[in-house]
């Protein structure tokens, strides 16, 4: 058997951080976010998104609630330096979003950045250059001195630049680029030396970010780093220390939660992880994750299907149906045990009217995202009676009884298994019809009428029946219509059986309100349930009288 080539790797060194707090800490506030979709989420795109995508995406970080957004690499390329001044000129920018812009520590583009964000009320100069170890000996061949008077030049060029702009406020964020392979403590070092030279106050602190570009360790070495970084930190409190994780390991959900606990203020991302290599941390997960332990994410995340929609315009990248959350199908169950379970659990959410969500296999509410509770359960070959029914009562108001939905379940498995496919309700509802309601024949109710004597409390039924198309007259008597009927039927026809369940309930409150009732009988030794459907009650039992024998009589057949 072949072996991957393990041995051309080594394990992350972890950090020694006996004392850590962050493991014992609980998220209380969602964290500043900044959207990179418009610069980390282009420059990953096979083909890069068009001016009027940009706009279009733009305008939709905006309408979410987006304070900052990074809105490209303006020095990089020509297209990103004209969108900017776009927005720029065409006041595109709402007061309270401050744009964000990425340059490199070089004089030439530290320059053409500020070309781009002049005009503008507010702006971040998001200032970065390589710190790792494996970068400065392999890429740079510089030392660790070198690496510091790069990022400490282009800090001060960045300062005097801000002084001829006293028109913009200007907040510098600075990225020891590759921090996940940087030592903690030349992080801290060279973070502290552009502190130093900023000169940062608590009215304009600077932000600190500090990315995990490559997942390089599990999200608690990355925690390890940041809070050991916060805590050595000497300026700490004219800091922003902000988080941006990716997601090679498949784990920068994780990674940023954990920084945030290890004392992170500011996160990064994107808004459905679209990014370099496997992505960016997805900001939309990270916020519907606070939300459903009980924290306002600051976040509009109400009409999740407009996001994915733009999203995918955008960036023509399609979200996967298992997505986290905006997924087709994340809140939709097929499993028979999880249909039956979130059956009861919305029956009692529904009925208990409480405010606090709990229904099992559902950590959230669908409505408040846009999602309504028609996707919850479908119907395959691995669904069971509960979802099935739960579908029933959901799609088409019959709430059918809970001895019944075995018998339906199994009419439906037979039709699942022949057809190897889902069942969408309309061919449930097709199924039951078929099945119940229209199971005329051979007996069928052409007259039924009830009436009462005052002197023994009896009622007496007279019905017309038509046995194979003949008609017949019968009556019967019993305490109640249904019993007088079956007595009819008994007696008259000579049908041998036995009512075994009713059950009833309104199939609407409207004025032509019309009720759905269930009977089942035994007949020889066999038990069928039967449905009548019509706006006088006696009727529709009747009628689910004779659905039930008619059911019971093919058996014997």
């Amino acid at each position: 058997m072949h072996k991957l080539p393990f041995y051309k790797y080594r394990p992350f060194t972890a950090i020694t951080l006996p004392d850590r707090q962050w493991p014992s800490r609980v998220i209380e506030q969602a964290p500043l976010w900044c959207s990179v979709d418009l610069r980390d989420g282009n420059q990953a795109l096979v083909v890069p998104m068009t001016l009027a995508q940009k706009l279009e995406l733009f305008n939709l970080l905006v309408k979410v609630g987006f304070k900052q957004i990074e809105v490209g690499f303006p020095s990089a390329a020509e297209v990103e330096f004209n969108f900017l001044r776009t927005l720029v000129e065409e006041n595109r920018i709402p007061e309270d979003v401050t744009i964000q812009v990425l340059t490199q520590a070089r004089e030439h583009l530290i320059r053409r950045t500020f070309e781009s964000v002049r005009g503008a009320k507010q702006a971040i100069i998001h200032l970065y250059n390589p710190t790792s170890e494996l970068q400065r000996r392999v890429v740079f061949k510089k030392s660790k001195p070198e690496i510091i008077e790069i990022a400490a030049q282009a800090t001060q060029l960045i300062k005097e630049l801000a002084s001829t702009m006293p028109e913009t406020k200007i907040t510098l964020e600075y990225s020891p680029e590759s921090f996940s392979g940087t030592e903690v403590d030349f992080a801290v070092e060279i973070c502290e030396a552009v502190i130093d030279v900023w000169k940062p106050t608590p009215d304009n602190k600077i932000i600190l970010n500090l990315p995990e570009t490559v997942q390089l360790c599990t999200p608690n070495t990355y925690a390890d780093q940041i809070e050991w970084f916060c805590r050595r930190l000497k300026q700490r409190d004219l800091a922003i220390v902000s988080l941006h994780t990716h997601n090679d390991r498949g784990t920068g959900v994780a990674s940023t939660e954990l920084g945030m606990m290890a004392g992170a203020e500011r996160v990064e991302g994107t808004l459905l992880g679209n990014g370099e290599r496997t992505g960016n941390v997805d900001l939309v997960t990270v916020a519907l994750n606070l939300y459903t332990q009980g924290i306002d994410p600051n976040l509009d995340l109400s009409n999740i299907d407009e996001i994915v929609d733009v999203v995918e315009r955008c960036t023509n990248i399609t979200t996967h149906i298992r997505h986290p959350y905006v997924g087709e199908l994340v809140f939709t169950a097929f499993s028979g045990s999880h249909q039956d379970a979130i059956s009861k659990g919305m029956a009692h959410y529904t009925q208990s009217q409480s405010e606090i969500w709990e229904v099992p296999y559902l950590p959230m509410d669908p409505t408040d995202i846009g999602r309504t509770y028609e996707s919850i359960i479908r119907v395959n070959s691995q669904s069971g009676k509960g979802g099935i029914a739960y579908l029933l009562d959901q799609e088409f108001g019959f709430q059918l009884p809970k001895p019944m939905q075995p018998e339906f379940g199994q009419i439906i498995q037979r039709i699942a298994d022949h057809t190897g496919k889902e069942l969408k309700p309309a061919e449930i509802w097709h199924a039951f019809f078929n099945e119940y309601i229209d199971a005329i024949s051979p007996l069928k109710l052409q007259k039924f009428r009830i009436s009462e004597s005052s002197e023994d409390e009896q009622v007496t039924c007279d019905a017309e029946i038509s046995i194979d198309g003949n008609c017949r007259e019968i009556t019967g008597r019993g305490n109640g219509p249904i019993d007088a009927l079956a007595k009819a039927l008994q007696n008259e026809l000579g049908i041998a059986f036995e009512l075994t369940a009713y059950y009833e309930h309104a199939l609407s409150r409207s004025t032509d309100a019309k009720a759905a009732a269930y009977i089942q009988v035994r007949h020889k030794g066999t038990f069928a349930f039967g449905v009548g459907v019509d706006p006088n009650i006696s009727l529709a039992s009747g009628k689910a009288l004779l659905s039930a024998l008619n059911r019971s009589l093919r058996q014997d057949h």
